[in-house]
């Protein structure tokens, strides 16, 4: 078992594991996230079969648009685009996505989308870091549609409180599902659905920390093993001791469409 190892080879094995993408498999019986109930990757797929043209916004690795695509298949848009600011996520989704036809585009997340006007009828989005609702309203086409799952208020923050300490209360209210939706009424967008669950997340050996920090890089920001050694070797033998660290994330499914 991972916890009778030693702390050091479990933080040596979190810190070589390549942190490009979204594919989680690694932290398969080293950590697990209840998934929210909607199925976000599926009912992508669902709203891919109908439409002509579509962008994925911040696609990471572009995983979750490659199985929202074979769901899709045959019945997919004619055109289909994806952007993504991390030069090796570029790289990646280029890779993955590029036999299925979809062009990747390198753009900064807080840039303006790189497209025309009205270009798509449908704009799909999982955990961008934050929703511009000025610019998904001007790249939709009246009619249109962007159907997204984002990280809700405090996710994880059993963890990220476990390093930083105490969080302020405006820190703990950031992605509120409901100010997302004021500021999308704003932009002129109406939302016809929004759903919020709370979710059960467990690690189960203090490498399964590391890795989940390096990779989910705004959860600590500059975290380092080094800077964090003695918590993290405290949080270890916590775990050996008395068993999985467990935490809760936030997820809320938007269903938005442009009038």
């Amino acid at each position: 078992m991972s916890t009778e190892r030693s702390f050091e080879d479990l933080v040596a094995e979190g810190v070589a594991v390549p942190t490009e993408g979204w594919d989680f498999s690694w932290f398969e019986g080293r950590a697990s996230e209840a998934r929210p109930s909607w199925g976000y990757a599926r009912s992508a797929g669902e709203r891919l079969a109908t439409a002509e043209a579509a962008l994925d916004i911040q696609t990471g690795g572009g995983e979750v648009l490659d199985f929202a695509l074979g769901r899709a298949e045959p019945a997919r848009p004619a055109l289909v685009a994806a952007t993504e600011g991390w030069p090796p996520n570029v790289a990646r989704a280029t890779a993955l996505l590029r036999p299925r036809g979809v062009v990747v585009v390198a753009a900064p997340e807080d840039a303006p989308l790189p497209f025309a006007d009205e270009a798509f009828d449908l704009v799909l989005s999982r955990h961008p870091v934050r929703p511009h609702w000025t610019e998904i309203a001007r790249v939709l086409r009246p009619g249109g549609t962007y159907f997204a799952q984002h990280v809700g208020p405090a996710s994880v923050f059993e963890l990220v409180e476990y390093f930083l300490g105490p969080q302020p209360e405006e820190v703990r209210r950031a992605r509120d599902p409901e100010r997302e939706r004021a500021d999308a009424e704003a932009a002129g967008l109406e939302v016809a659905g929004l759903r919020a669950e709370r979710l059960r997340m467990e690690f189960h050996d203090i490498a399964a920390v590391v890795h989940f920090l390096r990779k989910v890089v705004w959860m600590v920001p500059g975290f380092t093993v080094e800077a964090h050694e003695p918590r993290l070797r405290a949080l270890h033998e916590r775990i050996r001791n008395e068993g999985p660290f467990v935490a809760h994330s936030t997820r809320h499914l938007f269903d938005v469409r442009k009038p």
